[in-house]
């Protein structure tokens, strides 16, 4: 079998519905053939202005269908973030499988000038990630470790 078939028989398909306002913009994509996330363009109307301290929630014009035992993980892009000090507030932010709704960008100004969202601007990544089979199982007591209960920087 050659490879380009194995690879194909072990994707795992998401559904995405474009909404009638996403119109003109590029479908979500990986920028480079080793990229893990996909590109979210902003499918604003018109421009979205974000001051110093101010969150936004910038439309991405589609919704996804994630299948049970998978989630989308919104996440910041580094360029943003570098260049601009915007990044996705609730970072990542998690789509479930079972969420049905508009994908959202939450985008938070954490620098001192005003950032402009344009329509088709680039302004996050969503990743697709499978979720552990687990269980939650009560007990009396934890087993006991060098770490215990500190936390919080107790490290240092």
């Amino acid at each position: 079998m050659e490879e380009k078939q194995i690879i194909s028989d072990l994707l795992t398909e998401i559904g995405i519905c474009y909404l009638p306002h996403h119109g003109g913009l590029p479908a979500p994509s990986r920028a480079t053939e080793g990229a893990a996330g996909y590109d979210i363009y902003a499918a604003c109307a018109e421009d979205l202005s974000i001051n110093p301290g101010d969150v936004r929630i910038v439309p991405s014009g589609f919704k996804l269908s994630v299948p049970r035992g998978y989630e989308a993980q919104v996440r910041p892009r580094s360029g943003l973030a570098l260049n601009n000090r915007i990044g996705v507030l609730n970072s990542p932010g998690t789509i479930d499988s079972d969420y049905r709704g508009e994908v959202g960008v939450i985008l938070y100004n954490f620098g001192s000038e005003e950032f402009v969202v344009k329509r088709g601007d680039r302004i996050a990544q969503f990743v697709i990630c499978k979720l552990p089979g687990v269980s939650l199982v009560e007990l009396d007591r934890l087993d006991v470790t060098k770490r215990g209960e500190g936390g919080f920087g107790h490290t240092g």
